[in-house]
């Protein structure tokens, strides 16, 4: 992957090449070290504790190798660390502040991390995390049978039809781009941040640089693309044509998208006296963006009002479908949270009643409400934590606050006049900023994958 970069500053007469090659070259011999040292014909089925740490080391070490050119490029390891897994996570941050005079390479390989990130997230997200059970993912487990043989290939055959999927959408995103007006480096590059809902941008404005309108609608589209579950694509590709319409959760998250554009659409239109569908246009890219977790911005949403403000805020923890790109929160949780709740206050007025709890047609076990809750209860406290952290190295409550959760829930743009949508997170300190790092792994690995290290089990195991 990097010497697609090196590939494009020797296109654009870039010295950088250099950058990129040498990179390549330090990964190389190191990959080919690791597989030469560890080399062993024995097949190991890998243990529960060894599936958590191969997540969480993975995501690490891919952070370290992406880092590489931008230290040899003069960016401080802190700052290198910080962008690339902003990236990778498909966070979205950013420590730049003048993204229009970076090399082509260098913003090719910021967006080639987050496609990267992407599908890394689609992969763990179907076939690791529900296997793991974290916090009810056990609800879209991948049934297989037969050998062992056989559950291999099948393995093997869904993250083929994923990647197909994941590559397919990619490229119908960047025709799309550039016909409606977008330049080839932009549309390559918009489209892969686009689909994997990371929001990495080639200009300081992101995706309001462009006043095409019809390219705000295409990103809104995109967007939503990314946000639903991939493994549905792959079953329309089968020949289940109906199987994204048929979700409960794409169906939860696409009215919940149009309740809060309609929402805000209306109070725009009152409060800055705007025409209808510029306000429509604005809400739905804005909003599509936060809830997905892109993080893209054609406008400084922050300056809408404090209306807007608090609805943004609220926005960022609810995140798009499980299987998806997406971070946040998922909205399954929140259905399967209010299925709960529901029974409980069936309970309350009868308490000998049954009450069967029923998700997308199938029976919840007790374990799913019941991971849910945990997670739910895990990822604000890991926020309030964040936040305290954050606001003892110095941060404003707001800054500290908005960017634990921006950092959490993987969306990008944080509140504020440092690290709004109009900022970047360079002015921070170096402690605030791999406080940030870790936050930002957390909120992408479930919080659950990283916080089970902390408990005693799972070294004696």
């Amino acid at each position: 992957m990097l010497l697609i970069p090196a590939a494009t500053d020797a296109i654009y007469h870039n010295i950088d090449w250099q950058v990129f090659l040498l990179s390549a070259a330090i990964s190389s011999f190191i990959g080919v070290c690791v597989v030469l040292g560890a080399k062993n014909t024995d097949n190991h089925r890998l243990s529960f504790p060894q599936a958590f740490f191969l997540i969480t080391s993975g995501w690490v070490v891919v952070t370290i190798f992406g880092a590489i050119p931008f230290v040899i490029k003069g960016v401080s390891p802190t700052d290198a660390v910080f962008e690339t897994m902003s990236a990778i996570t498909t966070t979205g941050s950013t420590i730049f502040t003048e993204i229009d005079t970076l090399p082509p390479g260098i913003l090719f390989w910021r967006s080639i991390l987050q496609w990267i990130g992407g599908i890394g997230i689609i992969a763990i997200a179907v076939l690791i995390l529900p296997i793991l059970r974290i916090g009810g993912m056990q609800l879209f487990k991948i049934e297989s049978s037969g050998t062992e043989n056989e559950s291999d290939r099948f393995t093997k055959s869904t993250i083929y039809r994923l990647s197909g999927v994941y590559l397919v959408l990619t490229v119908l995103c960047v025709l799309v781009y550039y016909i409606l007006g977008m330049g080839f480096f932009d549309a390559v590059n918009h489209a892969m941040t686009t689909i994997s809902t990371g929001g990495y941008s080639t200009h300081n404005a992101s995706f309001g640089y462009f006043e095409n309108l019809s390219l705000h609608w295409a990103g809104t589209i995109f967007m939503i693309c990314g946000a639903i579950p991939f493994f549905l694509f792959v079953k329309m590709t089968l020949g289940n044509y109906r199987a994204i319409v048929s979700d409960q959760q794409v169906k939860g998250f696409l009215l919940f998208l149009l309740i809060s554009c309609t929402f805000m659409t209306i109070w725009l239109v009152n409060e800055r006296e705007i025409g209808i569908f510029h306000a429509l246009t604005l809400t739905s890219f804005n909003i599509t963006s936060v809830v997905t977790t892109t993080g893209y911005a054609t406008d400084d949403y922050t300056a809408w009002g404090h209306g807007a403000v608090g609805m943004f805020l609220v926005l960022m923890f609810v995140g798009g479908c499980s299987g998806s790109t997406a971070g946040a929160i998922k909205i399954y949780r929140y259905q399967v949270l209010w299925i709960f709740v529901r029974s409980h206050l069936k309970k309350l007025l009868s308490p000998n009643r049954v009450v069967i709890m029923k998700y997308n047609g199938r029976t919840l076990t007790d374990d799913v409400p019941s991971s849910v809750l945990a997670f739910l209860a895990v990822f604000i406290a890991t926020i309030a934590v964040f936040t305290v952290v954050l606001s003892l190295l110095g941060l404003d409550i707001i800054t500290a606050y908005s960017a634990s959760v921006t950092a959490i829930t993987n969306v990008g743009p944080g509140m504020g006049h440092i690290i709004g949508p109009s900022g970047t997170f360079q002015p921070l300190s170096d402690a605030a900023k791999w406080v940030l790092t870790v936050a930002m792994l957390a909120g992408r690995l479930e919080v659950l994958v990283l916080l089970i290290f902390f408990e005693k089990d799972f070294w004696i195991n």
